[in-house]
């Protein structure tokens, strides 16, 4: 289940005073479940589904968001002039997928990637042939089909692979294909699992990129909300009928609350739960991994490079920059390249300065395009691992991973605390429509207690 695709096989309110939040949440409640209210922790994609679906049930819904703006992991900049989608960029098959609706709804233009537009260099800036990469792509596939017959519980997909392949292992072509074919879709390949890396369901069509910005979802989600920004929430108690949730010092209460913080956050017991969660939940959160992918737009005075779609550089380093999608082809009038670095490549990338991830990405480029292509006059990039918000990009399934853990994730304890975002779906982890798909979820399930 390779859900970003890279070739023909198929991605608001305003703050209030803490005093104000806490008052208003703290008021008596009838006995009507419709009356109580409904604290939604975070908003990002699930919250803001959660928040909107209820909100228009009638439902008295807060939001609060740790961060000063909505969209979670729904994140795009635009200071260099251009939508950089920091975090979600495509629509992973537009067929039935309940995104493709929202974005047109939300007024999010998106340009359809032709993935066969493509073109691939090895080291020294030679051509590789296409016949070479089709080859090579199809074995791929058919390996994938199969690899999980000779996998189990307590290896990892790279071993298994590696012991199954010798001969690829370090292939340049090979070690790329695996990277952008597999740790982008999944994780990291030594902690990945052997049985469940293609697990999960997929939209059919074809993909689209967001051009004018992912993050118009969120902010369309999000008129008309009450939501309360710069509110870091550190405890909740659900020890009795009403939940209390502690924010900045300040304490609400609610008759109901959904937690949609990523799942590095809960990784990181940011949040204090009183009583402790549930083991299974304990475990789940433990046992599904948390990828990283972080993403560099580069912007050029003059475009160098070749008029096709996707960029492919085979380099010796794995993860590290070797894939370049072409932002010429859905936004004309901007001169740039956005390339990525995976799993701990992409850790690695953070605690490199801005001159030292320009002059690693350049050396591939000029290996490619030669010595004489300039230097970009702009560089934005991600550094999601370190985000205090994230920490991490989204979930796989790593070793210790059960595809029952997604669903304890998502379990509601004592119909009061419940639980969305991508890490909460089997069929759709890792995905913005998996998010959706889990605060709509979420909301259903309060709705159904009426």
């Amino acid at each position: 289940m390779l859900r970003r695709k890279f070739i023909k096989h198929t991605m608001a309110g305003l703050p209030i005073a803490a005093s104000l939040l806490s008052s208003a949440c703290t008021s008596k409640e009838s006995a009507d479940p419709k009356t109580k209210r409904v604290l939604v922790i975070g908003a990002g994609l699930s919250g803001l589904a959660a928040a909107r679906a209820l909100h228009d049930k009638g439902f008295i819904v807060t939001v609060l968001e740790a961060q000063s703006t909505v969209g979670g992991r729904l994140r795009t900049n635009r200071s260099a002039g251009v939508a950089f989608d920091e975090g979600a960029s495509w629509i992973h098959g537009i067929d039935g997928n309940p995104i493709t609706t929202l974005a047109q709804q939300a007024g999010m233009q998106t340009f359809p990637t032709v993935d066969e537009s493509r073109v691939s260099y090895d080291i020294g800036g030679i051509k590789r042939k296409a016949a070479v990469y089709d080859a090579a792509e199809d074995e791929l596939y058919s390996i994938l089909d199969s690899l999980m017959k000779q996998g189990s519980r307590t290896r990892s997909f790279e071993s298994v692979f590696n012991a199954a392949y010798r001969g690829k292992a370090n292939d340049r072509l090979w070690t790329f294909l695996l990277s952008t074919y597999v740790t982008f879709d999944t994780g990291d390949l030594n902690k990945l699992s052997s049985l469940l890396y293609n697990e999960g369901e997929e939209y059919g069509g074809v993909e689209t990129i967001a051009t004018n910005g992912y993050d118009t979802i969120a902010t369309y989600l999000a008129r008309g909300l009450d939501i309360r920004f710069d509110q870091r929430v550190t405890a909740i108690d659900y020890s009795s009928s009403t939940v209390t949730v502690t924010h900045n010092g300040n304490v609400s209460e609610a008759g109901y609350v959904i937690v949609t913080v990523p799942l590095g956050v809960l990784k990181k017991e940011s949040i204090r739960f009183t009583p402790l969660l549930p083991a299974g939940k304990q475990s789940a959160i433990r046992s599904i991994g948390m990828n990283c992918v972080n993403k560099f737009l580069l912007i050029w005075e003059k475009a160098f490079w070749d008029d096709v779609q996707y960029i492919s550089y085979t380099p010796a380093v794995r993860d590290k920059f070797n894939y370049f999608v072409n932002v010429r082809k859905y936004q004309p009038t901007v001169n740039a390249l956005m390339t990525f670095a995976y799993a701990d490549y992409a850790r690695q990338t953070e605690t490199m300065t801005d001159t030292q991830v320009v002059a690693g990405i350049m050396a591939h480029l000029r290996d490619m395009y030669g010595t004489g292509i300039p230097e970009p006059v702009t560089m934005l990039r991600t550094k999601w691992q370190n985000n205090e918000f994230t920490f991490g990009s989204y979930s796989y399934t790593a070793i210790d991973t059960e595809m029952t853990h997604f669903d304890d994730l998502a379990e509601s304890i004592d119909n009061r605390l419940f639980f969305a975002g991508e890490h909460t779906h089997a069929d759709y982890f890792s995905t913005a429509h998996g998010a959706w798909l889990s605060g709509i979820r979420e909301a259903e399930k309060i709705i159904d207690l009426l």
